[in-house]
């Protein structure tokens, strides 16, 4: 489990951005258990406090569950899951929005070099492999 840090993000906020993003790319699948908050912290050299933060609002958002003494868990919830993905997602457009507004470029020019860019990008992975 690799983490990079930055120095704008609360750390915990950025560990609950790790577990969504490796939950959108099916890394981590629904049901798998996760780290012990303990084991988390060493692997990622943080406070102990701070992974229990981090696990405490990712069960409270529904992302991780913990039955009794059992280790935490990927929820099952589908709608949950979905919602990982699209909140990703729509960080993402906005983000690239904000860049292309700021140099004005005309919406149909950006959709065309989005769209090329997207299916040579497949082309090339679907070479790799």
């Amino acid at each position: 489990m690799n983490v990079n840090f930055n120095k704008r993000d609360p750390v915990y906020v950025q560990v609950i951005r790790h577990f969504k993003e490796q939950i959108a790319t099916s890394v981590f699948e629904p049901g798998q258990e996760i780290p012990s908050r303990r084991e988390l912290a060493n692997r990622l050299k943080i406070n102990p406090n701070t992974a229990q933060r981090a696990y405490k609002e990712m069960e409270e958002a529904g992302l991780i569950y913990t039955e009794r003494n059992l280790p935490s868990k990927i929820t099952k919830d589908e709608n949950i899951l979905k919602s990982v993905r699209e909140e990703l997602i729509v960080e993402a457009v906005d983000d690239f929005v904000r860049s292309v507004r700021s140099i004005d470029v005309p919406v149909e020019e950006v959709l065309n070099l989005v769209k090329e860019k997207y299916e040579n990008e497949g082309e090339v992975q679907g070479d790799e492999t």
